[in-house]
């Protein structure tokens, strides 16, 4: 993580600037996000575990679950992330017995809706690393694909900033 802070006390200026780095793997999967991490734990020797809060995001009134594993021998933090939530929009007047149930899915991340889950690590880890976790990911039966995403050029990278 690289910070940057500079003061101008003429100007009354002061400018904060965080770059924060991480990699991101993209996940497809039909699986319920638990059964994933099980299904993970059990061929990657990881052990992810459910989070105590999750991604709530009130504005948008959806919650996003996560699944964390600090990883001691690799100095890493990694954190398995569901992209869709699925809810009854929080404008909607309430149900009445004329009125249908309207749930719609909202997206962590909206230029992947295609990806069902994202795994966020923390950390330093080499290219080569990072691919070899993507190889073990795709062995997974119930995993349909995994691939890394350019966190450069995503539009909404603070969202995964927790």
């Amino acid at each position: 993580m690289y910070l940057s802070v500079s003061f101008n006390f003429e100007m009354q200026k002061l400018t904060l600037e965080l770059d924060y780095t991480y990699a991101l793997i993209g996940i497809h999967s039909p699986e319920e996000d638990y059964r994933l991490a099980y299904l993970i734990n059990k061929n990657m020797a990881t052990c992810f575990s459910k989070h105590a809060v999750s991604l709530d995001f009130e504005d948008k009134n959806a919650c996003f679950s996560i699944f964390v594993f600090e990883d001691t021998y690799t100095c890493t933090d990694q954190y398995l992330i569901s992209n869709k939530h699925t809810g009854s929009p929080k404008n909607k007047k309430q149900n009445t017995l004329f009125t249908s149930v309207i749930n719609e899915t909202t997206y962590l991340i909206p230029e992947y809706k295609n990806v069902d889950y994202f795994l966020k690590i923390e950390g330093d880890l080499s290219h080569s690393c990072l691919q070899d976790i993507v190889n073990k990911i795709n062995k997974i039966p119930q995993i349909l694909t995994s691939y890394t995403i350019n966190t450069e050029v995503l539009n909404s990278r603070d969202a995964l900033i927790f």
